[in-house]
């Protein structure tokens, strides 16, 4: 089974049809066959930028199997912080250097985003950046 890893802007985009992404993401959603994986400071993102009712419908349909939440180590940290000081001119949030850092555990290099910008800039300690879906 094929898994990708998701940004917040993607989710956010899903439950706001006068998002101007939401069109585009909601048509990818419908024909992905997968898992798709994300962290908790994502998901934190995400809630942020969401109506406290639509947070609600959101972690439903994230807790139902929408989404898998790889949870942080705490080996993590120093890797994340490492990475946000190297791309502090973008800047980059926590939320990107978890999925960075999912990246690099699991090799899972596609990700749904619509920062394509960061995520263009952004480097694995192999060099290899990881592949927008969208």
């Amino acid at each position: 089974m094929r898994s990708i890893l998701v940004d917040a802007g993607p989710l956010i985009a899903m439950q706001d049809r006068s998002d101007k992404n939401y069109r585009q993401v909601k048509r990818f959603l419908e024909q992905f066959r997968g898992r798709m994986l994300t962290t908790w400071p994502v998901l934190a993102e995400a809630c942020h930028f969401l109506p406290e009712r639509t947070q609600i419908s959101f972690l439903r349909w994230a807790a139902s199997g929408g989404l898998s939440v790889v949870e942080l180590h705490e080996t993590a940290l120093s890797e994340i912080a490492a990475w946000k000081e190297k791309y502090h001119d973008l800047p980059m949030d926590l939320a990107d250097a978890s999925l960075l850092w999912v990246a690099q555990q699991t090799g899972i290099t596609d990700i749904l985003t619509i920062d394509l910008r960061d995520f263009a800039a952004y480097r694995l300690p192999n060099g290899k950046a990881l592949v927008p879906v969208l």
